[in-house]
């Protein structure tokens, strides 16, 4: 192998053969029984009663991505954090800079009502 590039590529190969292989051969063995039953709508043990097709409001989903947004920040303050005592101004500043825009986005989500509970 002369080229490094080469095993990024057999790799890359690699990752894409062998799932697709499992996905196959677990259609052409797995058994096929469907059933009434078997299709039903099923979740967290309580069989559904009614509609199982429920729109729900796009505010919920606002509200899940906003948490998501800042629980993904934290983990990238937290090597800042711990190194703190050793950084020098410029990455201080830059840490503050940081978390001075996150404050600007939660103060527009805020704003916007996007995390007002209804």
């Amino acid at each position: 192998m002369d080229n490094a590039w080469s095993v990024v590529g057999i790799f890359m190969i690699v990752a894409i053969v062998l799932p697709g292989a499992a996905l196959i051969v677990a259609r052409l063995l797995g058994p096929k029984k469907p059933s009434p039953i078997k299709q039903q709508t099923y979740e967290c043990g309580i069989e559904t009663v009614g509609e199982s097709w429920v729109q729900f409001k796009a505010q919920y989903y606002i509200y899940a991505l906003a948490f998501v947004v800042f629980d993904v920040e934290v983990v990238f303050l937290y090597p800042w954090a711990r190194a703190y005592g050793q950084l020098p101004l410029f990455a201080t500043l830059e840490g503050a800079l940081f978390m001075l825009i996150l404050a600007v986005g939660l103060l527009y989500a805020w704003r916007k009502g996007a995390l007002e509970w209804q």
